[in-house]
């Protein structure tokens, strides 16, 4: 079975604006991935190992997204 789980992750002050975390989480992995992309097309200003290390941490955070959907969609604690 296929479910999608929506988490309030970004919400208004009224508390009704929400957005997808697997939207996030793939936010996430693309901009770390489009960042690497440039520096292997030899984009000057873009530091290697400072990309390869947000890229990184870009993907532990998309990933903590996805256990956390894992855990509420399995109904296990988040």
């Amino acid at each position: 079975m296929n479910r999608e789980v929506t988490l309030p992750l970004i919400v208004d002050d009224r508390g009704t604006l929400q957005v997808a975390a697997a939207d996030v989480s793939k936010l996430l992995r693309t901009v770390g991935g489009r960042w690497v992309r440039l520096v292997e097309a030899g984009e000057e200003g873009l530091d290697e190992d400072t990309v390869a290390a947000l890229t990184i941490e870009l993907a532990k955070l998309a990933d903590r997204i996805d256990v956390a959907c894992i855990a509420h969609s399995s109904g296990g604690a988040p």
